[in-house]
C-alpha cells in the first residue's frame, strides 16, 4: 500500500485464496478510467464512480467467480475504500461532506457523504427483490449494499444512500453509483475556505 507524497493518489494490492486486485487511484484526476474486474457490470459501476467523480481509476481483479462474482466485487469494494483512506491523508482542507440527487430515467437516487472517519452506512429505498435481480447475466442486485459497506467501512466514511424511486434494476443501481460519486466529488474537495481539518476535534 503506497501513498505519493502530497499528491492525493495511492495503490493498493490484495491477494487472498478468493481474488488478486491491484488498484490505484488519483483523487484529483480527471475521471479517466481502465477498469477489468471479470465482472462487465461492476466494471460498468466503477467506471461510472470514476467519471462523476472526478477520480482516475484503474483495477485489476481476477477472483473465483466461476462460485460467484460476491468475492471479487466485494473485494475490490475493500480495496477501493482503502485507497481512498491512503489518499485522502490527514485530510487537511478538504470540504467534508457532499451530497447529490441523481436520475436516470425513472431511477432516482440521493447520497449524502461524510469523510468523517466513522464508518457507517445507511441504505434504503431498494425495491422488493431488488437484491435477487441478476443485471447483466452476472451481478446480483444485493452486491450494490455490500460494495458501499466496503467502501464505507474501509476509507471511513459516513454514507446515506437512498433509492427514491425506481424500476428498472440497471437503473436504480447506476444512479445509485453515481449518486455516491457525486456526493463524493464535492467531500473530497479541496475548500478555499478552509484551513486545518474541518473538524472541532482536530482529526478526522
Amino acid at each position: 500500500m503506497t501513498t505519493s507524497g502530497a499528491l492525493r493518489t495511492a495503490r493498493v494490492q490484495r491477494e487472498t485464496s478468493e481474488s488478486s486486485i491491484d488498484l490505484s487511484l488519483n483523487l484529483d484526476g480527471s475521471g479517466v478510467s481502465d477498469i477489468e474486474t471479470t465482472v462487465p457490470f461492476y466494471d460498468h459501476l466503477l467506471t461510472a464512480f470514476a467519471k462523476h467523480s472526478l477520480t482516475d481509476l484503474t483495477v485489476r481483479a481476477r477472483g473465483d467467480i466461476e462460485i460467484d462474482v460476491h468475492h471479487t466485487v466485494e473485494d475490490v469494494g475493500i480495496v477501493l475504500g482503502q485507497a481512498i483512506r491512503e489518499a485522502l491523508g490527514d485530510k487537511r482542507g478538504i470540504s467534508r461532506y457532499g451530497d447529490a440527487l441523481v436520475p436516470l430515467d425513472e431511477a432516482l437516487a440521493q447520497a449524502v457523504v461524510d469523510i468523517s472517519g466513522r464508518p457507517f452506512l445507511v441504505h434504503t429505498g431498494e425495491p422488493a427483490g431488488f437484491e435477487y435481480h441478476l443485471i447483466g447475466g452476472h451481478f446480483t442486485g444485493s452486491m450494490v449494499r455490500h460494495v458501499f459497506e466496503a467502501i464505507a467501512f474501509n476509507a471511513g466514511l459516513t454514507v446515506h444512500v437512498t433509492v427514491l424511486a425506481g424500476r428498472d434494476p440497471h437503473h436504480i443501481a447506476e444512479a445509485e453509483f453515481k449518486a455516491f460519486a457525486r456526493a463524493f466529488r464535492q467531500a473530497k474537495a479541496p475548500d478555499p475556505l478552509v484551513t486545518g481539518i474541518p473538524s472541532t476535534k482536530g482529526a478526522l
